[in-house]
């Protein structure tokens, strides 16, 4: 399947809480927590800022999205999610080398995320696509650590933060 990827326009911003909550059916089929927080919503998304791509296909669906926000000149890949009927196509990993570019052009060296250590579609693929586990070494990845706890994702299982240099 082929996709297009784009800025994010108003009329998509409505979809991308959908898509993140459909994505993460998977994850919770996997972990079986008790309780899973939803999506942000649109405006929450937009609060956090950063750079938002969606992938749209063929007949014009938005089908999937990434959301990198940006932290103390850094950037951060906080976000990529693909409609479950959509999976497997290569789309998030479209997503993924789009973020990466959009990172670059924006003037980052980095890219960073935060990611299940063990779940195929987590830091496996991001190891595939050129990510790197590394150890939390500012004040934003200990935030996202500690507030990791909080949710108390590292219960279902490891997490990790992995990085990517982004050469000019």
């Amino acid at each position: 399947m082929s996709v297009q990827i784009r800025p994010v326009g108003a009329a998509d911003l409505p979809l991308l809480e959908r898509i993140e909550n459909e994505a993460d059916t998977l994850l919770v089929d996997l972990l079986q927590p008790d309780q899973w927080h939803p999506a942000p919503t649109s405006a929450e998304r937009l609060a956090d800022g950063g750079i938002i791509l969606v992938a749209e296909g063929e007949d014009r669906t938005v089908v999937g999205f990434v959301h990198v926000i940006e932290f103390d000149g850094g950037a951060h890949l906080e976000q990529v999610s693909v409609l479950p009927a959509f999976g497997g196509h290569g789309i998030g990993r479209a997503l993924v080398e789009a973020a990466k570019d959009a990172a670059r052009r924006a003037g980052y060296a980095r890219l960073t995320l935060r990611t299940f250590a063990d779940v195929p579609w987590n830091a496996p693929f991001y190891a595939s696509a050129g990510f790197a586990i590394e150890e939390p070494s500012d004040d934003f990845h200990r935030m996202l650590v500690e507030t990791e706890t909080r949710l108390g994702l590292d219960r279902f299982r490891r997490r990790v933060q992995m990085g990517v240099d982004l050469p000019r």
